[in-house]
């Protein structure tokens, strides 16, 4: 096993040291977890500012295109995202023998999710028409969707090989493959979707071309170095070939179901709220869109933090210690609200220079000044509740945060931005901030809830496996 990415703990020390220790550990796995996130977002981002450069429609295609693609790898990326504690929990307990069975059925669950996407992709033309796109704009996005659903095959994957890399603690593989992902789609997007090098210029198609391309290589340059790495000769994938297993598949979909959909919740909850804005005009819009770019890039650290804390949480719950585990997991909670707190502060106190960073019309500077304010509260509990999920999610307990993330989103958050924002039912109608407002008493709801939870879970008997050696 390795004892440097997922070292088994220290009994024979304080607690202060042993709280330190495991937070080290965390900073090592979570490190390569942030720059492997920052560099998935990159290319949403050089995506958007290379199709926008190309024209009006490409850049609304693209968009457009990348809004009905997202939610779907969210929602797969979640089921696949059991394997990282399930493996993590085996690698704990020593028990290799089962660390490929686990990751051929993530496998044969990943071509399951494949054929499912692109089917969905290439036939979303009632969704166009529902749109009621013009034909030219309406033409380049499935154009685009159907160049991307090439590359679905590889990202999918990438994410299940995720799984074992990340469940055997070594977070840096996804980090390099990501990174080598961008690398590739900067250039490639380059080529075709201004036609240089002799290619025609594809516009917002070439972009979907450009990212099933970079996502090939990767995934492929992946795949040669699991098979010839000396740190995976233990776990081979030809060799330790597996066939699909009922047992095993229904383990992991156990797991997983509850992790995609509770991702997919979320992800649906902000699509609807940028349509309920719609009508308040393009300054708000703009003004919320700008506000939760600045969110969603602050919340990629304790995100990092929460995906590194499944993995410890498994690995030492496998490792038969439950009492690190809940010292980690509760541990971080003041790790977690530290962070926000800094967070907030940034917000709250830098709102203004945040605000022309995106924007140099004093319409929008003025709504995102004021939508920062209410960002600071939002980022303290959004950090809560993904540090209590995550934690969770190591003990595989996964069922009931999904109900309760489904109750505080849809339940709480956006009942209660809907009448905030366009009523006078509880104070005069605040327009956008209501919104903000019910998301956070939405994300403070789930953060009791599951906090509750955490501090009440026990794992099972047949979670915990002593260690061995």
């Amino acid at each position: 096993m390795d004892d440097v990415h997922q070292p088994l703990p220290e009994q024979r020390t304080t607690l202060t040291r042993r709280t330190l220790t495991e937070w080290a550990t965390l900073a090592r796995l979570g490190g390569p977890i942030l720059i492997a996130q920052i560099a998935q977002m990159a290319n949403g981002v050089i995506d958007t500012v290379m199709a926008g450069h190309a024209s009006a429609e490409d850049l609304a295609a693209v968009g457009i295109g990348s809004s009905l693609w997202m939610p779907l790898f969210l929602f797969f990326m979640g089921v696949l995202g059991a394997l990282q504690p399930i493996i993590s929990g085996d690698n704990g307990a020593r028990a290799f023998h089962r660390i490929m069975p686990a990751t051929w059925q993530g496998l044969y669950i990943a071509a399951a999710s494949a054929v499912i996407m692109i089917a969905l992709l290439v036939n979303v033309q009632p969704v166009l028409d529902h749109l009621e796109l013009d034909r030219h704009t309406a033409g380049i996005t499935q154009g685009y969707l159907n160049a991307f659903a090439w590359g679905v095959p590889a990202l999918l994957l990438m994410t299940a090989l995720r799984g074992l890399t990340d469940g055997l603690g070594h977070t840096r593989v996804i980090m390099v493959f990501s990174v080598l992902s961008t690398l590739i789609n900067l250039p490639m997007n380059y080529i075709l979707i201004y036609g240089k090098l002799g290619f025609p210029a594809l516009g917002g198609v070439g972009c979907g071309w450009a990212t099933a391309i970079s996502n090939g290589v990767a995934a492929l340059a992946m795949l040669v170095y699991l098979n010839r790495s000396a740190a995976y000769r233990r776990f081979h994938l030809i060799q330790d070939w597996s066939a699909p297993h009922r047992s095993q598949l229904a383990a992991i979909l156990r797991v997983g179901l509850p992790i995609g959909f509770t991702i997919f919740v979320e992800a649906s909850m902000f699509s609807v709220i940028a349509l309920f804005l719609a009508p308040l005009g393009p300054v708000v819009v703009a003004g919320h869109q700008i506000a939760l770019n600045v969110v969603s890039l602050l919340f990629m650290l304790p995100l990092s933090l929460g995906m590194a804390l499944t993995l410890r949480v498994a690995f030492l719950t496998g490792a038969g210690a439950p009492d690190t585990a809940r010292l980690i997991s509760r541990s971080s909670l003041i790790l977690a609200v530290a962070i926000a707190g800094v967070f907030a502060l940034l917000l709250y106190g830098f709102s203004p220079e945040i605000a022309r960073l995106y924007s140099g019309e004093a319409d929008v500077q003025a709504v995102t000044v004021r939508l920062l304010a209410f960002a600071a509260l939002f980022q303290i509990a959004d950090v809560v509740q993904v540090t209590c999920i995550s934690a969770l999610r190591g003990y595989k307990d996964t069922r009931l945060p999904m109900f309760i993330m489904l109750f505080s989103f849809w339940g709480v958050g956006l009942p209660l931005g809907y009448v905030l924002t366009f009523t006078d039912a509880i104070r005069p109608a605040m327009g956008a901030a209501g919104f903000w407002l019910g998301l956070t008493g939405g994300l403070a709801t789930a953060s009791l809830l599951l906090g509750w939870r955490l501090f009440c879970y026990r794992s099972s008997a047949s979670e915990r496996a002593p260690a061995i050696g």
